[in-house]
């Protein structure tokens, strides 16, 4: 549900300007002129302010502004111009941040002005995710000791790159799904294998047969390809502004490091490659480091 807030406030001091002109042998004043203070109309929309939520803060500027960022959660966030005179950013909430109040400081560069900052208030509430109990061969808990130090490689690796933001946003538009399949597991669910608990599931599964294409679900750049001892055939595309989507579990990668992929444009093929029971793709959606499910922000981006 939409929230919206209007602040108003100045940018310099208001003045005015009174305007002595000799005319007809006579002494004329003028009407006084009076500067408009700079106001912004503020509001987000999200399907909940919970954990693993993302969320679209619009920002309706009374004035041109050349441009405006966010902080929230220890995190940039970096705004862009939308329909008309309003700008939006995206902040992600991550599936383990604690509920309660939150401020989201904003930064605006109105033209001609000095930076105005205002603090836009987000609520964060509870939300319980389920557990599912499942009983598994060992071998899908508890990896062997001689693939220790690959996992710790891989997850540093990982690591690195969802903690970098590129400078630039890639992807326009509304989002898609990389496959057709729906959705078979919830975000955010915890695991219990074989009597031992496992992190929360922090992306969303698909159905999807071996041999199914998974498409882009938005432009982004190619970072990270090949296989992962947990994840099998891994690709992760940078969508810019630090938002990547990681795919796991393919069966074949049909790009390559460095490659510029389009929404729609095939990146390889469902599998159960990695520590999995069946085929199926997994996707994770990381914004600034903090683990959303993708299909938030596919229903908020759908326009």
């Amino acid at each position: 549900m939409p929230h919206r807030r209007v602040y108003g406030f100045r940018s310099c001091s208001a003045w005015t300007i009174l305007t002595a002109v000799l005319a007809s042998g006579g002494l004329c004043l003028l009407q006084a002129a009076t500067v408009q203070p700079f106001s912004a109309d503020i509001s987000h929309r999200a399907r909940g302010v919970f954990p693993g939520e993302a969320v679209l803060v619009r920002v309706v500027p009374s004035a041109p502004v050349t441009e405006i960022k966010g902080d929230i959660f220890d995190e940039t966030i970096h705004f862009y111009p939308a329909d008309g005179a309003a700008w939006e950013g995206l902040v992600g909430v991550d599936l383990l941040v604690e509920p309660g109040a939150y401020d989201l400081t904003l930064l605006m560069r109105p033209v001609g002005s000095a930076p105005v900052q205002r603090a836009y208030p987000l609520t964060v509430a509870h939300k319980s995710y389920p557990t599912r109990q499942l009983t598994v061969a060992p071998r899908y808990v508890e990896p062997p000791p001689d693939v220790s130090a690959r996992i710790a490689r891989e997850a540093q690796e990982q690591q690195a790159i969802f903690a970098s933001a590129s400078p630039d946003r890639l992807w326009r538009g509304p989002w898609g799904v990389p496959v057709s399949g729906r959705a078979t597991s919830a975000f955010g669910s915890r695991s219990v294998f074989n009597g031992q608990s496992r992190s929360p599931h922090s992306g969303a599964d698909f159905r999807a047969a071996e041999g199914t294409p998974i498409v882009a679900p938005n432009v982004g750049r190619v970072v990270l390809t090949g296989d992962t001892y947990f994840s099998g055939g891994s690709v992760i595309l940078d969508h810019g502004w630090g938002l990547y989507s990681y795919f796991a579990h393919l069966s074949k990668i049909s790009v390559e490091d460095g490659e510029l992929i389009e929404r729609g444009q095939t990146v390889g093929l469902a599998g159960a490659t990695g520590r999995v029971t069946g085929p199926h793709l997994h996707w994770t959606l990381r914004m600034n480091g903090a683990r959303v499910d993708p299909l938030s922000v596919i229903e908020l981006l759908a326009k």
